[in-house]
């Protein structure tokens, strides 16, 4: 599997926010794995394999697949080490905005009049 086909580790790094845990931020191999389980997740949550689908995928499409990835990935950066965030209640909103980030892509991703105009 190819890491990294649908988003960056930039975007998800980004979207954990400024308090992520420094050790996770440079842990390359984690970071990679995350990226395929995610990009796996999405071809069974949306029926479609966006990865081997990509080259014939429009650029606005494209930006929908990063959001959703790059979110399910910085949950997963946030979940791993909450300490350095200000409150855990600020960790949990952010994971909570990311979660909506994914569940309204997703919704996106999974209908199949939009699939087929991609």
């Amino acid at each position: 599997m190819t890491s990294w086909t649908l988003t960056t580790s930039g975007a998800a790094i980004i979207k954990a926010g400024k308090y992520i845990n420094s050790v996770i931020k440079l842990d390359e191999a984690n970071l990679a794995l995350w990226s395929d389980q995610a990009e796996a997740t999405l071809k069974v949550m949306t029926r479609k394999d966006w990865v081997a689908d990509y080259a014939s995928v429009d650029a606005n499409s494209k930006a929908i697949l990063s959001n959703v990835v790059s979110s399910m990935i910085a949950k997963r950066i946030i979940g791993y080490d909450m300490s350095g965030y200000p409150s855990l209640n600020e960790a949990t909103s952010m994971v909570d905005i990311l979660h909506d980030e994914i569940k309204a892509g997703i919704e996106v991703l999974r209908n199949q009049e939009y699939q087929e105009k991609m």
